[in-house]
């Protein structure tokens, strides 16, 4: 079993225990009425992005999703909230110690001996979701189930999907297909770019992902009988068929989106093992990226 394949198989566990200890790191999460920036890396982002469009979404203030390396720095938040699993991130730790004294800081984290301790003004380590893998998976979703539970929104049902997910069968024939797009809406956009991400990094599928509305606005001219079309949530009246149409597969997400996720894992790893690929060492990544001075 691949690293890749361990840490995915234990996210149930981690999403438990994340949302458990929600109360415990609440002081360092944003609160009510704050103005809020989440930002992040790769797949942080993507995490950032779902968490900030729960947020908002819930009236519990305005809240913005940034790559660290493009965060807005004539814009004023109350807080900025950096995820980063590794804590040595380059961007990150620059973004954190340009804010230093001018607006609180909090980062959420899986490593407790990184330079990110100092850089932020508080701190969130999720230790346990810690990953051996380059390819993140579940230190990135038990973060955002860290986020929904402070958020009152973790629903005891994504766990209970997560081992549906894991469980269960994968959809017949995806293994095969060459293209595949993912689709969300709302706080589920940036689940679907991470689910695209995953694809690449594990398989180096050609991977894709969008709103799905924007997908007949150009990107459906693509779609194929190899394609594989992958929804997060609800899909919008019509496009299933639309899809259909056009002779590629139609992949509706039935459970928790987090929990979909993990099934979209599990097929980069059956993918990546069907083109001899090992996604353990994904080609030309590091598992933190570190820029010299």
């Amino acid at each position: 079993m691949t690293h890749v394949e361990d840490e995915l198989t234990s996210q149930p566990e981690c999403w438990t225990r994340a949302a458990s200890e929600a109360a415990r790191f609440a002081e360092a999460l944003p609160v009510p009425g704050e103005r809020v920036a989440i930002v992040g890396c790769g797949t942080s982002y993507f995490m950032a992005q779902a968490a900030a469009a729960l947020r908002e979404s819930t009236g519990q203030g305005e809240t913005d999703a940034f790559a660290a390396s493009e965060f807005p720095h004539g814009r004023r938040y109350d807080r900025v909230v950096a995820l980063t699993r590794s804590g040595t991130t380059t961007e990150v730790l620059d973004l954190l110690g340009g804010l230093k004294g001018r607006t609180r800081t909090t980062a959420i984290t899986a490593d407790p001996d990184t330079p990110v301790m100092t850089a932020a003004d508080e701190i969130a380590v999720l230790d346990f979701a810690d990953e051996r893998s380059v390819v993140q998976t579940r230190f990135a979703t038990t973060a955002l189930t860290l986020l929904r539970a402070h958020l009152g929104l973790h629903p005891d049902a994504a766990v209970t999907d997560a081992r549906t997910a894991l469980a269960g069968p994968l959809p017949q024939g995806l293994v095969e297909c060459t293209q595949f797009t993912f689709l969300g809406r709302g706080w589920t956009v940036g689940v679907a770019g991470e689910a695209a991400l995953k694809m690449r990094e594990a398989s180096l599928s050609w991977a894709e992902a969008y709103p799905a509305m924007e997908y007949r606005h150009g990107p459906i001219s693509v779609t194929t009988s190899s394609t594989a079309t992958w929804m997060f949530g609800e899909a919008p009246d019509g496009l299933a068929e639309q899809v259909r149409s056009t002779g590629g597969s139609w992949i509706e997400g039935r459970l928790d989106p987090l929990a979909e996720l993990v099934r979209v894992q599990r097929l980069a790893v059956a993918v990546a093992a069907s083109r001899g690929l090992d996604p353990d060492r994904p080609r030309h990544l590091t598992r933190s990226v570190i820029l010299a001075p």
